[in-house]
This record gives structure tokens, C-alpha cells and sequence, in this order.
């Protein structure tokens, strides 16, 4: 069997596996649109947020909302954060059917597991955690954009919103270090819709961030090597970065990469960790 008909025939055996060919996917609705309720979650999410993340194209996706609130599953309210933006929330109907809908997938992942062996287990895990980082090597792409673009602040935007949630001091743009006018805006795409991003200025890397959905694929390493290779293609024999104590997956990244943590060097009230790396002459090949 050739290499594209293998991909072929595992594509056909996985969403069989799945029940993916269903008219009521787990018994009850089209998988389209369990996806999006899936996506909107307890925190909800605005239209352009689940139409990145499952890379839809906007009539679909509109139509899915249409079916979704017609029958009292979602409802809109304005976004806090952008009172122009409709957030969608998940009625009490809604997030009943969520919980019943991930009991029965849960029981579904065990009918899978059952019948291994613990060998065979581990295997089948580690399998799958292999062929998903593979296929976010092929699905995710890293391109320069405008720092002011549409993408761009809605990366930004998450960002920000993240940074609020999990730093002990809170988090208030306005009093971090401006990153406008970088050198260099890196988005990372899955499907051409945006997963993460990262900036340039003046050799040192900032916004380093990637969606909570994608995580987990290997993409902020890839978008700190782009960032490493623009800072050496531009003359910098090193490069550095800060981050806060919040986010110990950054610091566990970044001492992987071979980042040595330093002395303070800006007055960002919101740093707490300092890290320098010497460029390689590979990094800009």
C-alpha cells in the first residue's frame, strides 16, 4: 500500500471508530454541531473564536448557531471585553446536554481501551499522541503579519485575557511594556486560521502565545525557532525574553531550548523571570 492510500485508509478507519459518518453523531447531533457546542464551553466564546479553532467557514458556522439556538442550547450576550462582539453561552439546557453528551464519548474512549491489553494500551496512547503532534506538523504554518491586523488582535486580545486569569497580580495592558512596531509579527495557522503568535523587537521576544485549543502540538516551539531565525537573520547574536511565574510551561520551554535565565534587564511590573540565548550561525540558516 502506497503512503496516500495508507492516510487514506486510516482516515476511513478513525471516523468510522468514531461514529463520525452518523446522522446523530453519540446519539443525539450532527458531530458539526456538538463541535461547536463542545468549543463554547462553560467560559463561552464569540463566533470568531469557534471559527478558528475548528477552522469553519462562516456560513456553516452561522447556520450551526441558528440550529443551536432555535432548539435552547446557546444563547448571545454582549462580550465583556468588546461590547460590538455577541459572546455565545450555553443555556442551562445547553450545558445539561453538554454533561450527558460527554459522559456517553467518555464511555465510548473506554469501549476503545477495554478490550487491550495494558501493553497494548500504552501503545495505542502513545500512538496517538504521535500521529497528533504529526499532524500538527502538517497543518500548522507560520507566516509574518501586520502587527495591527484582524488576526493579530484577536491573538493579542486572548493573550491579554489569559495573562488576567492566571497572574496572581492580575493583568492590565496599559501597564506592560509596549510591543507596537515590532521588527517582525509571527502568526501560527491551522487551516489558514490563526493558533498562536509571537513578535520581534529589537532582538527580543515578546507575546509569545498560543491558543488553548492547539497547545499541546508542539506549535510555541515553533514559533519561538521562527522568532530565534528572524532575530539571527537580522544580525542579533543573542536574543532574550521575560515572563512571569504564572506560566511555568514558558520556563520549562524556554530552559528546553537552551534559554539561560538572567538578571533583571526592563522594569515590566508584571516580569518575575529573565532569560538570554546565544544564536547559533544555524539558527538563521
Amino acid at each position: 500500500m502506497d503512503e496516500v492510500a495508507q492516510v487514506r485508509s486510516f482516515n476511513r478507519l478513525v471516523t468510522r471508530q468514531v461514529g463520525a459518518l452518523q446522522e446523530r453523531y453519540l446519539g443525539h447531533r450532527p458531530l458539526g454541531e456538538l463541535r461547536v457546542l463542545f468549543e463554547i464551553g462553560s467560559e463561552g466564546a464569540t463566533a470568531r473564536d469557534v471559527r478558528a479553532r475548528l477552522g469553519l467557514d462562516s456560513g456553516y458556522l452561522s447556520r450551526v448557531l441558528r440550529a443551536l439556538e432555535r432548539d435552547g442550547l446557546v444563547h448571545g450576550e454582549p462580550d465583556p471585553a468588546d461590547r460590538r462582539t455577541k459572546r455565545l453561552r450555553l443555556t442551562p439546557t445547553g450545558a445539561a446536554e453538554m454533561r450527558e453528551l460527554n459522559a456517553i464519548a467518555d464511555d465510548r474512549a473506554r469501549s476503545v481501551l477495554d478490550p487491550l491489553t495494558p501493553e497494548q494500551r500504552r501503545r495505542l496512547l502513545t500512538a496517538q499522541a504521535e500521529v497528533r503532534r504529526l499532524l500538527a506538523v502538517s497543518m500548522v504554518s507560520i507566516e509574518a503579519a501586520d502587527a495591527t491586523s484582524a488576526d493579530a488582535r484577536w491573538c493579542l486580545g486572548h493573550y491579554f485575557r489569559e495573562l488576567a486569569e492566571r497572574f496572581e497580580e492580575g493583568f492590565e495592558p496599559g501597564r506592560t511594556l509596549p510591543a507596537d512596531r515590532p521588527d517582525v509579527f509571527l502568526i501560527a495557522r491551522i487551516d489558514d486560521q490563526p493558533a498562536g503568535c509571537g513578535a520581534l523587537k529589537e532582538g527580543e521576544i515578546l507575546r509569545m502565545w498560543v491558543d488553548r485549543a492547539h497547545r499541546g502540538l508542539g506549535i510555541a516551539a515553533r514559533l519561538l525557532a521562527a522568532l530565534e531565525h528572524e532575530a539571527a537573520a537580522r544580525g542579533h547574536a543573542t536574543v532574550r525574553l521575560y515572563t512571569n511565574r504564572a506560566l511555568a510551561e514558558a520556563q520549562t520551554l524556554y530552559r528546553s531550548r537552551d534559554y539561560v535565565e538572567v538578571e533583571r534587564f526592563n522594569s515590566d511590573p508584571y516580569a518575575t523571570h529573565f532569560f538570554e540565548k546565544r544564536l547559533t550561525a544555524s539558527a538563521a540558516a
